[in-house]
């Protein structure tokens, strides 16, 4: 395995700025395509990876030895799936080195994902790395590059406000419902059609805390599917005029080509209700509801037109605090990439460490025929005084090092120079091996009977 120190950070994918869905879909790298052993090997070339494979992106992500890297990750990725890498190239973009670290910290704030500021993207990394370190394919490397991502994400979530408006027509729908009820705990939902939209809605909805939810659906059956996962109540539609009037919030997104909702329908809703208020949200094309019950008292009616408003709104909101969020990125990419530049150092490091273990060692075992039998308090004593000298003596060295190497981002190879020959380190002759005995500088000569008797 190549030293960390010759080792480059590299990004090839697709996502949905690049690549259909159909692509997408073609390219995946799943979960049949990580059994055992993952879908894109370590090898000479590759010396750590991880996989993002989501509906929007499919991403890889390696620590390379050599410029070769993105075209193994190509091959194998292409083999992965069963195609050529011929079909695959036109739709892939290829990162290295800042720009890659930039990237991973983007997708990780969520600023890359097609809604921005959405939440998912946090949690589809988390588990990547979680599937990667069980496949033991991510390293000194990558694990710091996702903690770093994890902490690049939460800085941006807590010190911005890019999360915190509706970007999406179900999320916009129960954040305006919460603004009219307020505490949502004491309040029951319907939901008119049991499709994705109706799906998200009430996701959002048990998050904003509904107490109750009912699903209204032409199939009962998929009404209880929906129900079911929001430990709600189903019924049937054409049971929709005898139930209407025990929802506080109505969100409708049926697939009907006529009204579902019309103001005779409202009119008896609001006598059971004795007036109390009612919000309903429009979000089906055609529209499920007559425009006409805005005209009753306490009930607040929304379209899908509405809440495009709001959505877009939001968005632009969401843009302006991304300004905000990427100051955040650079500074993070900036400390990661000098923590992996200062890597470099450290054959050095240990180098200058071990060169003064070598002359305690040696000089130790000269004196110590002239001191005769000693127990073995002596030596533990003899240990640990060597210990500290050598850390003593490397302390400021390798401060002075490291400090210079970071003043010298561009020349850092002639502070390491520098340091080899200050150290005579590039000198030819065998390493010294360190005793098996962590922290031990030698070994102990036998002990005479009588000191094992005292020891």
């Amino acid at each position: 395995m190549p030293p960390i120190m010759d080792r480059q950070i590299y990004t090839v994918g697709l996502n949905h700025k690049t690549a259909s869905v159909e692509i997408r879909e073609r390219f995946a790298l799943s979960a049949p395509c990580f059994s055992e052993e993952s879908a894109i090997p370590l090898s000479q070339d590759i010396a750590e990876v991880a996989v993002l494979s989501t509906c929007n992106r499919v991403e890889i992500t390696a620590v390379g030895a050599s410029a070769n890297a993105p075209e193994t990750l190509l091959n194998a990725w292409a083999a992965a799936c069963r195609h050529t890498v011929e079909e695959l190239k036109p739709y892939v973009y290829v990162l290295s080195g800042a720009e890659a670290v930039t990237h991973f910290f983007h997708v990780a704030s969520s600023l890359d994902s097609m809604i921005l500021g959405e939440p998912q993207i946090l949690g589809q990394m988390k588990s990547a790395y979680r599937r990667a370190v069980s496949l033991k394919t991510s390293r000194v490397i990558l694990n710091r590059l996702f903690h770093r991502a994890f902490t690049v994400a939460k800085r941006v979530r807590t010190e911005t406000g890019i999360a915190s408006s509706a970007v999406s027509i179900s999320y916009a729908a129960v954040e305006l419902a919460r603004r009219i009820f307020g505490d949502m705990r004491a309040y029951t939902a319907m939901l008119i059609g049991a499709g994705d939209m109706a799906e998200l809605a009430a996701t959002h909805l048990l998050h904003a805390g509904i107490a109750q939810v009912l699903v209204a659906n032409r199939t009962l059956e998929h009404a209880r599917i929906l129900a079911g996962r929001f430990n709600g109540e189903a019924f049937e539609l054409t049971a929709l005029s005898s139930r209407l009037h025990e929802a506080d919030i109505v969100i409708s997104s049926t697939g009907a080509p006529g009204l579902v909702i019309t103001p005779e329908h409202i009119r008896n809703v609001m006598k059971k209700r004795k007036n109390r208020p009612m919000f309903f949200i429009d979000i089906a094309v055609p529209r499920d509801i007559d425009p006409a019950i805005n005209k009753f008292d306490n009930v607040y009616l929304y379209d899908i037109d509405d809440l495009k408003e709001v959505v877009e709104t939001n968005m632009g909101q969401r843009r302006e605090e991304a300004h905000k969020a990427q100051s955040i990125i650079e500074e993070e990419c900036g400390l990661f990439l000098e923590w992996l530049n200062s890597l470099a150092l450290q054959p050095t490091i240990v180098s200058i460490v071990e060169r003064g273990r070598q002359i305690a060692r040696d000089e130790f075992l000269k004196t110590a025929k002239r001191l005769g039998n000693l127990d073995q308090n002596t030596y533990d004593a003899v240990q640990d005084m060597l210990e500290a000298v050598v850390k003593k003596m490397n302390h400021d060295p390798i401060v002075f090092l490291k400090q210079q190497y970071a003043l010298e981002k561009d020349s850092g190879e002639r502070c390491i120079d520098y340091a080899q020959r200050m150290f005579n380190l590039n000198k030819d002759r065998k390493k010294s091996r360190m005793h098996r005995r962590t922290g031990c500088f030698f070994t102990p000569p036998a002990l005479t009977a009588r000191n094992k008797e005292s020891a």
